[in-house]
């Protein structure tokens, strides 16, 4: 293999891999942030603050002061309150692949939730978990307390 094709299939495989910072599409982004509030992001707490990306995989946690409200991709729009840690499991969107998937978890405080577009596409693929139940959502509007 010859020095110029070696570079050219390291850079290849350098940029090809999430694990060399090439990130994935963000499945929303923080709409509000007030009070202590932080976004668990590949094992790094960051502080809360609007406009800042939220992926598939993450968690918001927010402190006896902190609300957070986030606005994914699909539309679908989420308030946390105080006190709250929630887990956004999974999140698919790909409209023109007709592949559609939502898993929130919430670990324990409040959550306001109102359905967007993938809950309209497609019911099933929605699903809201909590440490005692796990909620199929039908495009809605509804408020979880998941005490600690």
């Amino acid at each position: 293999m010859t020095g110029r094709s070696s570079v050219a299939l390291l850079f290849a495989l350098l940029t090809a891999s999430p694990a060399f910072g090439q990130a994935s599409t963000p499945a929303g982004r923080i709409k509000f942030a007030v009070g202590t509030a932080f976004v668990v992001h590949a094992g790094q707490r960051i502080p809360a603050t609007v406009g800042i990306p939220v992926y598939e995989q993450d968690s918001l946690a927010t402190g006896a002061d902190g609300r957070v409200g986030i606005t994914l991709r699909d539309d679908t729009r989420l308030s946390i309150g105080p006190q709250t840690t929630i887990e956004l499991s999974r999140f698919v969107y790909a409209q023109s692949d007709s592949q559609f998937s939502f898993v929130l978890k919430v670990v324990r405080g409040v959550v306001a939730y109102v359905s967007g577009r993938i809950a309209k596409l497609s019911p099933d693929a929605v699903r809201l978990e909590t440490p005692s139940a796990i909620i199929g959502v039908r495009g809605t509007r509804l408020g979880i307390e998941v005490g600690s």
